[in-house]
């Protein structure tokens, strides 16, 4: 084109607009090239330093390798479920586009490290357990807690023919010592299920139980999730201790969070705050303790089935120390049954002499101090064997830490014998009334609760409702005061069932009549004179028998937990059920013996008679020239 051109200026000015044109292409060409250029080099700077990371890591210690590509291939390794993989894909993803340092990136690597921890898909095999096999694991565990272990047998039987059944929720409530938490242990073996244990004694923030939240530092799965974790399988069984020790704070009440684990509707898709994924807990057996349901709330018990463990009798706790206790102290402490020999009538001392509870906490450490003792004088060749017998007890373990009341063994006026029960068992107690001349005042002591307090109330108004029928001055609550007290007053007692007992002992003190020696009594009162039923009585008859009463008065409601007391006790006691106060006064009180005159009306005094009122012993003791 150029060529063709014949004119020189206009030749020129052709090539000086291809010449523009070309300078403007060559420009834009290089500015592109320098683009291009300072990008690669970037990313070579990049790629180089890296590189220079990787090796200084490598130098320290602190290569992880390609963690991205860790992660995928232990997420293709991972039977997960659909919902789950699709989760933790997409967290990978976010994590392989996060600077290496950057918090974000380790807030990503957590969470996946817990949510592939996670034994998903793995679960114990309930085939393999027999009735008969898990028989023999209780028993060999346990001594007694029939009623437990046949619980416990019918699970598994049932477990046997429906492999599909869910949702077994069980709660253990009884005193300290009774061993709750060891029979968790024992239905895990027993069922052959891994065992995994969280304690929620003095818990207050929801987040223990559901997790925190990823966008919070430090945040956590909850102990839920981290019993699984811990187990290894999807199907433990996860004991919660003390669930009636749990708090509530502004944090949220942890109570409430265990309504949706404990639920066998809701727990099937349980969301922990910090995994943020449903995880079946159907398949999980959940064993809760308790030492009482007051503080447990109403919601929570209807989730679970209450089992109630029972104080231990004399003869349970003797069992137990020679089959359990002695030979885990001996083990212990190096000792043998030829070195060590510990007698049954030695352990009968230690158990009335030197432990006062339902369990047998306390024994086994008044065992593992006389096997201390035992070693010391082997260890000093002082003796090659020791045998402990009800003798040289006390020489090894000091004076008795306990003295026995035993019953009177004479009929007193006004003192009766009442029966509680306390956070270590069932306990005799001896209530004193006393009447003498005063302005009509009601005085209660011993340390009484307000339950107890409102008892002795109810008795007094119940007595002077009928004051026809125990013949007496209907107005003699104005002329004198009436002073009930119940011993060891350091101790607070308080409860309905000491009614029945409240109101003899009165009844007694204002007619002058003995109350038997031999009878021991419980039961709640109403104004109307019915007597309604009480709790806790398999404690309360096994303390009456240890301090020897052959009688116990009960209510008719109550003859039905007569079963479910030892028969060893059940044998030597008679009982005998009331439904109304005039029956128990019947059957408590001595009708033909009398150790003074009853408190009477004004006209009916006798002249020249001069009365000393004893407030000590309850009783009125005459003096004068002669007896009306």
């Amino acid at each position: 084109q150029v060529l063709e051109c014949v004119d020189p200026m206009k030749r020129l000015e052709l090539v000086t607009v291809f010449m523009e044109s070309e300078t403007k292409l060559l420009k834009t060409e290089m500015q592109i090239h320098k683009k291009v250029k300072e990008q690669i080099d970037d990313n070579q700077r990049e790629y180089y330093l890296k590189e220079q990371l990787k090796i200084i890591q490598g130098e320290l210690g602190l290569d992880t390798g390609d963690e991205v590509s860790e992660y995928l291939d232990r997420i293709e390794k991972t039977v997960l479920p659909e919902e789950v993989k699709t989760k933790l894909l997409k967290e990978v993803n976010r994590l392989s586009k996060t600077p290496f340092g950057s918090p974000e990136a380790t807030v990503s690597r957590n969470y996946l490290d817990v949510c592939l921890d996670i034994p998903w898909g793995k679960k114990t095999p309930d085939s393999k357990v027999s009735v008969q096999s898990a028989s023999k694991v209780l028993e060999a565990d346990h001594e007694g807690l029939s009623d437990i272990k046949e619980r416990i047998l019918e699970y598994v039987a049932v477990k046997k023919l429906n492999p599909d059944l869910k949702n077994q929720i069980l709660c253990f409530v009884g005193p300290p010592g009774v061993g709750k938490t060891s029979l968790g242990k024992s239905v895990a073996r027993a069922m052959k299920r891994k065992y995994a244990r969280i304690s929620l004694g003095g818990v207050r923030d929801e987040s223990d139980i559901r997790g925190h939240r990823k966008t919070y530092i430090g945040s956590m799965p909850g102990r839920i999730i981290d019993a699984i974790i811990d187990a290894g399988v999807m199907n433990p069984l996860i004991q919660l201790d003390e669930i009636d020790k749990l708090g509530q704070d502004i944090h949220g009440d942890p109570a409430s969070a265990l309504l949706e684990v404990l639920d066998s509707e809701q727990n099937k898709a349980f969301r922990d705050h910090f995994i943020e994924i449903p995880v079946d807990l159907s398949d999980c057996i959940f064993i809760a303790t308790a030492n009482t349901l007051e503080t447990v709330p109403a919601p929570l018990i209807d989730r679970m089935e209450i089992i109630e463990m029972h104080t231990y009798t004399p003869s349970e706790k003797t069992a137990i120390a020679e089959k359990h206790l002695i030979p885990k102290q001996l083990k212990r402490h190096g000792l043998t049954k030829r070195t060590c020999r510990i007698t049954r009538d030695a352990i009968s001392e230690l158990i009335d002499g030197y432990t006062r509870e339902s369990g047998v906490r306390n024994l086994e450490r008044e065992i593992g101090a006389i096997c201390r003792k035992c070693a010391k004088k082997i260890a000093t060749d002082e003796a090659k064997s020791v045998t402990v017998t009800r003798e040289n007890v006390a020489s090894l373990l000091g004076a008795r830490k306990f003295i026995d009341d035993p019953a009177d063994k004479d009929d007193s006026v006004g003192v009766v014998n009442g029966l509680a029960y306390t956070e270590v068992g069932g306990d005799v107690l001896k209530i004193e009334a006393s009447v003498m001349d005063g302005s009509g005042k009601l005085e209660l002591t011993g340390t009484l609760g307000e339950v107890m307090k409102e008892s002795a109330r109810i008795a007094l108004s119940y007595l002077r409702a009928h004051s026809d029928e125990v013949k007496r001055d209907g107005d003699f609550y104005k002329t004198h005061d009436i002073h009930i007290h119940v011993p060891e007053g350091a101790v607070p007692k308080d409860g309905p069932s000491a009614g029945v007992t409240m109101t003899t002992a009165l009844y007694s003190i204002l007619t002058g009549k003995r109350v038997r020696c031999d009878t021991a009594m419980t039961g709640e009162v109403t104004l109307t004179g019915r007597v309604l039923a009480i709790g806790g009585l398999r404690e309360k008859v096994t303390a009456a028998y240890n301090a020897g009463i052959k009688r116990i008065i009960i209510p008719q409601t109550n003859v039905a937990d007569l079963e479910k007391i030892d028969p060893e006790v059940r044998s030597e006691i008679t009982f005998i059920p009331c439904t109304r106060v005039d029956e128990v006064l019947k059957n408590a009180i001595r009708e033909d013996l009398s150790s003074h005159k009853p408190v009477r009306k004004d006209d009916e005094k006798p002249e020249r008679i001069k009365v000393i009122r004893s407030v000590s012993d309850g009783a009125e003791r005459r003096r004068g020239l002669s007896e009306k």
